[in-house]
């Protein structure tokens, strides 16, 4: 279900990824029309190629440490969908978190959910700063330019962040099938909320399994509330995204609640 993506060139501008490695990030669906921008801050588990998993094995490169198992896909179809433009990050969290200031611990880990990062620890201040010039800020850059791009089409965009969760953390069983993430704006939260709780069999979280208040969900709050855009951030657990069937009905459900909401 994987969508093609368009993608940026390598640029000597940041000084951590490779000639043969993946952009910063990348654009589904470039040229969509819809008033609505998805964003998907963990879509990615690469690494560049001289950085070498940070020395992590490959198999904890596949965990949720890692990246947000699913998001990008339903990202994707979400994209094509309603013909809206997507950014998708193109490198690992565990590089550097695009959804945490960077003056937050948590935006570079040296352990995640008990995985020691042997690649995070005793970093430099010139080591973290090619990282966010390597990373961060090209990604955020490419969103802040999306949304520049409608308001010059006399657009406003609705901003929609894309996450997935996992069923279990630590010994907590989570219960929610898909979350919604808010703070002050409920514009888009409150509706997506009733319509999603009208789905049957559907547990729905309103800020669970994690909260949209402040200071969480950077992105939004970098991109969507200093300028007023109506936004929202979604969780989706991943063993909902485990299968093919199972990406294109969470694209279905998420499309047919949140269609009315931001098309209209």
């Amino acid at each position: 279900m994987r969508a093609a993506a368009e993608s940026t060139t390598t640029n000597p501008a940041y000084p951590l990824i490779g000639a043969g490695d993946p952009p910063p990030y990348s654009i589904v669906n470039a040229d969509g029309r819809a008033p609505l921008l998805l964003v998907c801050d963990h879509a990615s588990r690469e690494f560049p190629v001289a950085m070498g998993r940070l020395g992590l094995p490959a198999d904890a490169t596949c965990r949720h440490i890692a990246w947000d198992i699913g998001a990008a896909d339903v990202t994707s179809a979400l994209a094509h969908i309603f013909d809206s433009p997507a950014v998708l990050a193109g490198y690992s969290r565990l590089l550097i978190d695009c959804n945490r200031a960077l003056t937050d611990p948590s935006s570079i880990v040296a352990t995640s959910d008990g995985e020691v990062i042997p690649g995070n620890r005793r970093l430099t201040s010139i080591e973290r700063e090619h990282r966010m010039r390597s990373f961060f800020e090209p990604y955020h850059e490419a969103i802040a330019h999306r949304l520049e791009e409608a308001r010059r089409r006399r657009v406003i965009p609705a901003l929609v962040s894309m996450h997935s969760f996992t069923p279990v953390f630590g010994l907590e069983t989570r219960p929610w099938h898909v979350g919604v993430l808010w703070d002050r704006d409920a514009r888009i939260a409150l509706p997506l909320l009733e319509r999603l709780r009208a789905v049957e069999g559907l547990v729905v979280g309103d800020n669970l399994p994690y909260s949209g208040r402040h200071p969480a969900d950077y992105t939004i709050a970098r991109h969507a509330e200093g300028g007023r855009l109506p936004h929202v951030c979604l969780e989706i657990r991943q063993d909902q995204l485990e299968s093919a069937a199972g990406l294109e009905r969470w694209a279905r459900i998420i499309a047919q609640a949140l269609g009315p909401i931001v098309m209209d």
